[in-house]
């Protein structure tokens, strides 16, 4: 017969406590029974147990002598120590000496009953309740998607599921990792729809629009800037919600936490994306106020993206703020950067605004469709969210914002995009001069299936620059990725489950944008 755990209970004055070792018996626990510290490590040492009750006042070998050997040879042992007295520095003392919980004489039936099952039970208690209310949400987002949703409700679907993504990345053997994977397939399917139906509509005079990429600045910027806050403005690239919700709880010690969520701009690229955040611009606006700002040709960070600073420079002046000292601006893609940055970041604290680009997530994804080590290492999207998380807490970045804290600055963590596993390619016709991008196309005339992506013909409705006659766009939906006719097969098979950006997804288009408080020291 299965029991719900083995408890040895160690107590002098073991035959007063029957009635509780009965009411523990009847609720399926086994209680092996000692009345001294010695029998009970010689027990622990013949015997499983999944758990000790262990007296602190005994005849001869104390609880504390006897915990610290419990401990020396069974380390992951969890220990309860029962005692009568209530002085802190005893408390202490077996806190200090890694106890798992601590009880006061006279303890009852349901006090003890408790203590068991938070430390034998919790983990399958917590995965039952994790399973229900998981049933119960699939259903509610299910019959959602039959309609109509707005922007607010992707939002909510997108923010829910990547909740119960971080969830049950602590309850792998629940089964319900395929579940959630299946399920936001589904909805990026329709939020594909919604998006290729609605995104012209929003960026010509729509009342209702969500907060897009060009809105950043303006929004959450500007108005701690005009009342004097010290302003860090980090911005992470390539980071999804799913990560954010990682690396939150990180946070928490130094901050007061205000969440917010936005709508990157397609194509969901850097150089795109981060420009539209600098400027609070789209780029046809980019190119067409700023044309020595907005070079064209290869698509990359070092050739689009070199201008950050004076984009955001330019936007603070359209918005009449005028800072002293001027805005500081420190883009870290590299290891002696990110220790430069935080060397000095005493100097920048005190100045109005600093500016902080992290490219570590967006190399880190890239890095992973090269590198056999890293696909083994982050085979998955869980996976992908523990490399994130572990390099967020050991990273110079975490360094840098718990000193910010420190120093009563004010931090707005964002991205410019997300990323998605690219699953399925979608054949696409085009030139030579056609980009390389596996999640967007521009060129003349490029061609693919209008079910794989949206096909942006005119890029004016879209407030994209024109690439000259006959030039369009092709955005991928959901999970697709472009792969030419030519040696079709080879590259299918290359790129299939990189991460990869530029498309149409929850994933790549719903991120956060969080507001940091310090806390009050």
């Amino acid at each position: 017969m299965m029991t719900k755990g083995k408890i040895l209970w160690v107590d002098d004055e073991i035959e007063l406590l029957r009635s509780h070792i009965i009411f523990l018996e009847e609720r399926g626990y086994v209680v092996e029974k000692v009345t001294n510290a010695d029998d009970a490590i010689a027990l622990i040492s013949q015997q499983n147990f999944d758990m000790v009750l262990l007296d602190e006042m005994m005849p001869g070998k104390d609880g504390l002598t006897a915990l610290a050997e419990i401990k020396e040879s069974h380390p992951f042992l969890p220990v309860v120590m029962v005692t009568k007295s209530e002085e802190e520095s005893l408390m202490e003392d077996a806190i200090g000496s890694k106890i798992d919980d601590y009880l006061t004489k006279p303890v009852n039936p349901s006090q003890v009953l408790l203590t068991c099952k938070r430390i034998l039970e919790s983990k399958k208690i917590t995965g039952e309740r994790i399973s229900r209310d998981y049933v119960s949400e699939f259903n509610e987002i299910s019959q959602s998607l039959l309609g109509p949703l707005d922007w607010r409700d992707w939002i909510k679907i997108q923010t829910r599921l990547s909740e119960w993504e971080v969830e049950t990345d602590q309850h792998r053997d629940l089964g319900l990792k395929q579940t959630l994977r299946d399920q936001r397939r589904d909805c990026n399917v329709e939020f594909a729809k919604f998006v290729e139906k609605n995104y012209p509509l929003w960026l010509h005079n729509h009342e209702d629009p969500p907060i897009f990429s060009p809105d950043l600045v303006e929004k959450y910027l500007a108005p701690l800037l005009r009342e004097n806050h010290k302003v860090v403005f980090l911005v992470i690239d390539n980071l999804r919600m799913d990560q954010w919700f990682a690396i939150e709880p990180l946070l928490h010690p130094y901050f007061n936490i205000k969440k917010d969520f936005y709508f990157s701009i397609l194509p969901t690229a850097t150089p795109f994306s981060r420009n539209a955040i600098f400027s609070g611009l789209f780029p046809s606006e980019i190119e067409e106020r700023h044309p020595e700002l907005w070079k064209q040709g290869d698509d990359d960070d070092r050739s689009l993206n070199r201008f950050e600073h004076q984009l955001l420079d330019l936007k603070l002046k359209d918005l009449g703020i005028d800072l002293r000292p001027a805005s500081k601006y420190v883009k870290i893609i590299d290891i002696k950067e990110a220790r430069n940055t935080v060397n000095k970041i005493a100097s920048y604290s005190n100045i109005p605004l600093l500016a902080i680009v992290v490219n570590f997530v967006d190399i880190l994804a890239h890095s992973r469709s090269e590198s056999e080590v890293l696909r083994e290492i982050t085979p998955d999207e869980s996976a992908y969210r523990s490399l994130t998380k572990s390099w967020f807490e050991h990273s110079y970045i975490f360094q840098i914002i718990k000193e910010l804290a420190r120093r009563n600055n004010t931090v707005i963590i964002t991205t410019d995009h997300g990323s998605i596993r690219g699953m399925r390619g979608a054949k696409v016709k085009g030139d030579r001069e056609t980009s390389k991008n596996l999640r967007y196309k521009f060129g003349r005339n490029v061609k693919a299936d209008p079910k794989q992506a949206i096909i942006v013909k005119d890029p004016a409705v879209y407030k994209l620059p024109s690439r000259g006659i006959n030039s369009n766009y092709l955005i991928a939906k959901e999970d697709y990725y472009f792969v030419y006719p030519t040696n079709y097969h080879y590259y299918l098979n290359h790129y299939r489950d990189s991460l990869q950006h530029g498309g149409v997804s929850m994933e790549e288009m719903i991120l956060p944008v969080v507001t940091l408080e310090p806390k009050s020291v």
